[in-house]
């Protein structure tokens, strides 16, 4: 799921929402380390749900692990955020295949937060009258409803799924998960400009940069004229960019975040 930004013509707010997200997520992360039992307990099921079902062959042994980066679990952020596109550390890598891909956008894309997303921007924007030619009432609601979900769902097709296509990217998060607060948080700023191929290897993240751009300017097709400016577009790219790193901040420290609300204090290191 990818956030669309509050207004058009803000681009420094997102400044305001990468920082937002690193003071709540990452102070939450503990500078501890989960004990040693823990650890291996996370690994074990890690390594359960990625193996061979067969846990053991005929004679006792255990079965070769064969990992891999499959769809990971939609463990949502806060309880209601979707998170489909986060994949925890792994030894090996697989990509997703191209039906993959549109899979786990679409999941996301149509997911019952994201039509409440797009409720409470509508609303938003009704209540600021942004894009006033659309006037009040329940028909200027609808107009706004409208091109809030249209702005929602080209930024996540164009940028979870056509450019990693055709670029042959990986749109997920594969979350570092270890490590000093500092050094996670730059490592989850910096996929906003680095993706892992389908190859496995790393590269600059086209997908990110053009997806958003595309969809920044498919949304002049249905925004009033007074609206399609250039610096409005820039802005709405620029904007959505910084979103998108902030989500990526959220997805590197929810883990952490969720022992911290659960109560558990780890004696020492990161996770």
């Amino acid at each position: 799921m990818k956030f669309q930004p509050i207004s058009r013509t803000n681009p420094r707010s997102c400044l305001l929402w990468t920082g937002l997200a690193i003071f709540i997520f990452a102070p939450s992360a503990h500078s501890q380390q989960p004990p040693q039992q823990e650890v291996q307990a996370e690994r074990q099921t890690d390594s359960l749900s990625t193996s061979n079902p067969a846990a053991t062959d005929p004679k006792g042994d255990p079965a070769p692990r064969t990992e891999t980066a499959t769809q990971p679990k939609n463990d949502r952020i806060l309880g209601v955020v979707p998170n489909y596109l986060t994949v925890e550390k792994r030894e090996a890598y697989q990509p997703l295949s191209v039906g993959g891909k549109f899979k786990i956008t679409a999941e996301g894309a149509f997911d019952y937060f994201e039509f409440a997303l797009v409720a409470g921007l509508a609303g938003y924007d009704q209540a600021t009258k942004e894009d006033p030619t659309w006037r009040q009432g329940l028909g200027g609601y609808a107009r706004r409803y409208g091109a809030r979900f249209g702005d929602q769902l080209s930024g996540n097709l164009f940028v979870g799924a056509v450019y990693p296509t055709l670029l042959r990217e990986d749109p997920r998060y594969f979350r570092k998960g270890e490590g000093s607060v500092g050094h996670r948080a730059l490592y989850a700023l910096s996929r906003i400009v680095v993706t892992k191929k389908d190859s496995g290897s790393e590269g600059f993240n086209y997908s990110e940069i053009l997806g958003n751009a595309t969809a920044a300017g498919l949304s002049n097709l249905y925004h009033p004229a007074d609206e399609r400016s250039a610096s409005e577009t820039i802005g709405t790219w620029v904007l959505q960019l910084g979103i998108d790193a902030a989500g990526d901040e959220m997805k590197e420290f929810w883990p952490d975040l969720k022992r911290t609300l659960r109560g558990k204090h780890h004696p020492s290191g990161l996770q």
